[in-house]
């Protein structure tokens, strides 16, 4: 089983030709609301792609809960330990331009509220993996880390949106998934240095003896284990319609694979191929695509990277 704790938000998202600058109104061409947040989006993506999942979280006591809820219920995801708070469901506000590129503004709501002892112990315990990410409150997100690793399962953190990250999270982890800001900020705040990403990537696995994976858009991925060279992974070569939310799919699909005890690698490359498919199709959790489509693309993009 694959347990997620995280955020659960409602997505308000514009499409428009350009992003706004500062100070600057642009015209949309329309709009949508679909379920969001970070640990709903890695929960959903874990569930389509075939693993018992469980999600513990917080939504409000307004009209956006149910709406935020839906399709979790929808695709399977455990949901007993969802917690309803008086205050408002998390909302993030995400513009999308021409070429599927986004802005992002989330309003955390009672996200931030979640704690770490509503995780039951024997929930934990029958945990193969821990995903986190960083739209609860960082202490929480510490404390279960830390009561994982006690019971030895392992744990995947997504520092997303970027948060500095003290030695006590950081010891606890078994996999760190960031993007390009994100490594740059770990590094610096740790006193890491180099200009090539596959080096920083490697001298970060090694300081604190956990794998790192630096996601990097069209442009694939780099990861490494410690005492091991850093692997790149390419794209799949896919007509980008809509980012927003690929990073969650790669996380979710990603961790449940390692739930499942597929290698290191098998998991890397099914994210890839799952994050690359979200990206087709607009919306987060709309636009993810089930264990059968992620087998048909997997054939596809293996054959063609004899991987």
């Amino acid at each position: 089983m694959l347990l997620v704790f995280g955020s659960i938000n409602v997505d308000m998202a514009f499409d428009t030709e350009v992003l706004p600058q500062a100070a600057e109104t642009v015209m949309g061409k329309g709009y949508r609301i679909s379920p969001g947040g970070k640990g709903a989006n890695q929960a959903h993506a874990a569930r389509l792609d075939g693993s018992a999942t469980t999600l513990v979280g917080a939504v409000g006591n307004d009209a956006m809960a149910e709406m935020a809820l839906q399709a979790l219920i929808e695709a399977g995801v455990d949901l007993s330990h969802i917690q309803r708070l008086n205050g408002q469901t998390g909302c993030a506000a995400i513009v999308v331009d021409g070429q599927g590129e986004n802005q992002i503004v989330v309003a955390p709501g009672v996200n931030l509220a979640a704690r770490a002892d509503h995780v039951p112990e024997d929930v934990l315990a029958r945990a193969n993996v821990l995903l986190l990410q960083m739209e609860t409150d960082y202490s929480q997100n510490t404390a279960l880390a830390l009561r994982a690793r006690q019971l030895g399962c392992p744990v995947v953190l997504n520092n997303a949106p970027a948060k500095p990250l003290g030695v006590d999270l950081l010891q606890a982890l078994d996999v760190l998934i960031v993007n390009q800001p994100e490594l740059t900020m770990t590094t610096q705040i740790l006193g890491i240095s180099a200009d090539d990403p596959g080096v920083l990537v490697q001298a970060l696995a090694q300081r604190f003896s956990f794998s790192v994976v630096l996601t990097l858009g069209g442009q694939g991925l780099i990861a490494c284990r410690p005492g091991e060279q850093p692997l790149m992974l390419p794209a799949m070569n896919v007509q980008v319609v809509d980012t927003t939310g690929a990073g969650d799919t790669f996380s979710g699909v990603f961790a449940a694979a390692l739930a499942r005890q597929q290698s290191f690698e098998q998991a890397l490359v099914r994210g890839l191929v799952a994050a690359g498919l979200s990206c087709t199709r607009p919306g987060a959790q709309l636009a993810q695509p089930n264990a059968k489509d992620i087998d048909a693309a997997l054939a596809i993009y293996q054959a063609l990277h004899r991987i």
